[in-house]
């Protein structure tokens, strides 16, 4: 039997923190395209945006020499510097950058800036404006960039300079939707992650993170979903998601798609507005005594089960989804229509 070695990246340590505020914007899964690199010679400019942590494999070479899971381009032998272009799946609001060299040691680049535009086509070189200034790189490291600006963008250029490798490319912040363009009657998914819907608050994620639940489509494989360790303990587990806007819940679909040994027995959901809580402690102990929209129900496995919301008297901003006792859960999808 043969098998192939490697090694897998550190996560980012602030990644819990930043993924309980933000998404990331450069999800493929969003839509995001790497659409242009000057040069991708040695790895694939795809592959900067991929959602698994980067990985190496001693001994994997291609006819290009030594495979890497990143972008990197040739030596540069001329001058200049090399650049890719990101469009990004859905407009937003930029808050941090990570530019992760995870086993970039000798060819990462030293330097890199970043800019970004909001056009609807490819921007023009002068439509381009700085958004993190020409900073110094690490090797092997996260390089974590706070933005300090709010304008929506649709178009990230990154510069490295000269040349050289990175491993993932992370941009978090918030979706930037334009509930203007939504008609009051119209049914929507207020919780949909291209919908500005965000996980605020929870307990486990041990295999999967409850942003999960808000993908678009289906999950197309079972870590594309919420899933906690198995609980050795009394209570269950729980999470507490912002909907895009302020609205009213009709209808309401809980996917266990491809959990089978391991879906949760049971199910509540509330809805209601947090007052200024931001601490996991604080969210949970307002939003335990919010009313139900679904009373306590079975779940079944590898299946899609579909509610009628109790009605609440006024809009809601968030929902807090128990489940019990443990378990996965791969999609949300709550209908309705914004307030």
């Amino acid at each position: 039997m043969s098998f192939e070695r490697f090694i897998t990246a550190p996560a980012l340590p602030e990644a819990a923190e930043l993924t309980r505020r933000f998404v990331d914007l450069a999800q493929p899964r969003l839509g995001t395209d790497v659409i242009f690199a000057t040069d991708d010679f040695f790895a694939d400019k795809a592959r900067m945006i991929d959602p698994a942590l980067p990985v190496f494999y001693p001994d994997r070479f291609d006819d290009h020499g030594k495979w890497m899971d990143g972008w990197e381009s040739r030596r540069k032998r001329v001058p200049g510097h090399d650049h890719a272009v990101i469009r990004l799946g859905q407009r937003g609001r930029v808050a941090a950058i990570d530019v992760d060299t995870a086993f970039f040691t000798g060819n990462f680049p030293p330097e890199a800036m970043i800019e970004a535009a909001d056009t609807a086509d490819e921007p023009s070189d002068d439509a381009w404006r700085t958004i993190v200034p020409r900073a110094a790189l690490n090797g092997n490291s996260h390089n974590l960039f706070t933005v300090d600006d709010d304008t929506p963008v649709r178009w990230l250029r990154l510069h490295i300079y000269p040349d050289g490798g990175v491993a993932r490319l992370r941009v978090f912040g918030t979706i930037e939707k334009d509930w203007n363009e939504v008609a009051s009657d119209e049914r929507i998914d207020l919780v949909a992650m291209e919908n500005g819907g965000t996980a605020v608050a929870w307990n486990d994620a041990h295999y999967g993170h409850p942003a999960n639940m808000l993908a678009p489509g289906r999950a197309p494989v079972m870590a594309d979903g919420w899933e906690t360790a198995r609980r050795r303990v009394p209570g269950n587990d729980w999470c507490v998601l912002k909907l895009g806007t302020a609205g009213m819940i009709e209808r309401i679909a809980i996917d266990t798609h491809h959990f089978k040994g391991n879906y949760p027995d049971r199910v509540t959901l509330r809805g209601g507005q947090l007052n200024g809580e931001t601490t996991t402690a604080a969210i949970d102990a307002a939003s335990q005594s919010w009313p139900l929209i679904v009373r306590e129900t079975k779940l079944q496995a590898d299946h899609v089960a579909k509610f009628s919301a109790d009605p609440l008297g006024a809009p809601i901003t968030h929902v807090r989804l128990d489940i019990f006792p443990d378990g996965g859960v791969s999609r949300l999808r709550l209908y309705g229509k914004k307030a």
